[in-house]
């Protein structure tokens, strides 16, 4: 009987990672469970978790070229499908799962990353109202970020034409769909805030599959958008396509023909409202017109009643002058004296006066009663 072959922890593991690693049936292994445990390490990039069903649990990494090519971001508690291979990892002796693809199980990838980003950027507050920029009323420049051979691009420069030929279109042609595309967008939009040559943007393209559409939906264009100091109109697909960029814009239009129409006045209707602003202030002016020619009449009405009282003041001087020049008072003023009988009547001469009579004398400042004690009757010259 021969001797037992000893062998190191590290030949043990090595054989049996050559077994596993020679067998076919565990060099591409679908397998669908929960992910646990899940640790993302940021510096290199690698993801590592378990995955697990009701009864077990196998540990599983994803390396970081492989993990870079994922739309979503995996999380405790997410079911996946995941395609690897299974192998023993030397040092621990423990074997595990070599993830090389990874999709959530049920709803698609694109649709799990689109809505993990746009909880993301809403809980940032990227989205609030409180960030949206009001439009420019009559903008100089209208700058376009979108597909220099593009339907949308002809539909924007034809109706920012025919509305409003006073704006120039600055295009910044770019990629938007495919590697790359949302970098270009992004790096469009900070140019023209840095070189500052438009009013108002639109950025967007024609519709598409949501795969087509999707640079629209990264997170560099979001951000991009969100931060431009120029106002954004957000013009991707069709009416019913609704992207991350719509959301971080200052306003959403459903289609690039839309946006174009959002983003200037018309001409036609300028003309029309100045019409009728002219028309109105013609209207106003007669009535001004009409005002001023009361205010002119009650302005001369007003002088001559004005003149008018100031002559009746010197008329009325007048008069009272004279009747203060013929009043007895004036005279009584004077040293007179009125003489008047027991009837009230004034005394003029000495005929009707006896002596015992009763006279009372008015002067200036009272009045005297008195008994006639004598009469003398004064002769003018020439009588007997």
């Amino acid at each position: 009987m021969s001797a037992p072959v000893v062998l190191t922890v590290s030949q043990l593991n090595r054989y049996l990672k050559a077994l596993m690693d020679g067998d076919q049936n565990l060099s591409s292994v679908f397998l669908s469970g929960e992910i646990s445990n899940f640790t993302n390490h940021y510096k290199s990039g690698h993801l590592y978790f378990s995955l697990k069903d009701s009864q077990c649990v196998v540990r599983a990494v994803m390396f970081a070229p492989q993990a870079r090519r994922l739309r979503f971001v995996p999380q405790d508690g997410m079911k996946v499908i995941v395609r690897g291979r299974v192998t023993i990892y030397e040092q621990s002796g423990q074997y595990q799962l070599y993830v090389d693809d990874m999709q959530p199980d049920g709803l698609g990838a694109l649709n799990l990353a689109y809505e993990q980003l746009k909880t993301k950027l809403a809980a940032e507050g990227l989205f609030d109202a409180s960030r949206k920029k009001p439009l420019p009323q009559f903008p100089k420049a209208v700058g376009v970020v979108t597909s220099p051979t593009g339907a949308a691009v002809q539909d924007i420069k034809q109706i920012l034409g025919r509305r409003y030929p006073l704006a120039e279109v600055v295009l910044c042609p770019v990629q938007v769909q495919g590697a790359g595309a949302a970098e270009q967008i992004a790096e469009a939009v900070a140019r023209f805030n840095r070189l500052d040559c438009a009013d108002v943007l639109i950025v967007g393209r024609g519709g598409g599959s949501i795969e087509d559409l999707w640079a629209f939906n990264e997170e560099i264009v979001a951000r991009a958008v969100a931060s431009s100091q120029i106002p954004v109109i957000s013009a991707v697909g069709h009416e019913t396509d609704f992207t991350i960029c719509d959301f971080g814009a200052d306003l959403r239009a459903p289609t690039p023909s839309a946006a174009a129409e959002l983003a200037v006045p018309d001409v036609r209707e300028l003309a029309a409202s100045i019409a009728g602003a002219r028309q109105r202030m013609c209207q106003s002016l007669g009535l001004e017109m009409h005002r001023m020619r009361v205010d002119q009449m009650v302005d001369r009405l007003t002088r001559k009643m004005g003149r008018e009282l100031e002559t009746g003041k010197m008329q009325l001087a007048e008069k009272s002058a004279a009747l203060q020049a013929l009043s007895p008072l004036k005279v009584l003023s004077r040293g007179y004296t009125v003489a008047l009988d027991a009837q009230g009547r004034t005394v003029k001469t000495t005929e009707k006066i006896t002596q015992g009579d009763s006279l009372s004398l008015i002067l200036q400042d009272g009045t005297i009663s008195c008994t006639v004690t004598k009469v003398e009757t004064n002769r003018t010259a020439g009588e007997d």
